[in-house]
């Protein structure tokens, strides 16, 4: 399966990882959401992604409030594409549909986010949202339109 990045050479899944960890640009989004990429396999287009779910996300009922939910999810199929183009675009979403399973409690939470078709104009992606216990918690899909990242 191609991406549309082929054009410079294709970093290792271990540089590619090292690279997203020690960089000194994370979007403030995610730092709020607390995300830590755990794992790529750009081959499957895939990644897996770690959530350090904070208590201020907790609706009445000390469970993670659903936007939230769905933050992670749409942070990790983003980054899903940005990785699969090589760092070479961005993954504004046009849309989402969120599903959710089960509450979700402050403290850790993973998500598996997978590229199901990478076209010229928009990627199609899906996510699944984990508790601690391996237990799923919601599933998302989504269409995203990837642009060239600007150069300013």
């Amino acid at each position: 399966m191609s991406t549309p990045s082929e054009e410079k050479p294709r970093i290792s899944d271990a540089d590619m990882l090292a690279r997203f960890r020690n960089s000194k640009k994370r979007p403030p989004c995610s730092e709020t959401l607390g995300m830590e990429l755990l794992d790529v396999h750009q081959d499957e287009m895939t990644i897996r992604m770690g959530f350090d779910v904070s208590p201020s996300f907790a609706n009445p009922t000390g469970a993670v409030q659903g936007g939230f939910l769905t933050a992670m999810l749409d942070e990790a199929m983003s980054t899903c594409v940005i990785i699969a183009s090589n760092i070479t675009m961005t993954a504004p979403t046009l849309e989402l549909k969120t599903s959710f399973m089960r509450p979700l409690f402050p403290g850790r939470a993973e998500v598996v986010a997978k590229i199901i078709k990478f076209g010229k104009s928009t990627a199609f992606m899906e996510g699944e949202l984990f508790d601690p216990d391996g237990k799923l918690v919601a599933k998302a899909s989504a269409t995203a339109a990837p642009k060239a990242f600007k150069r300013f």
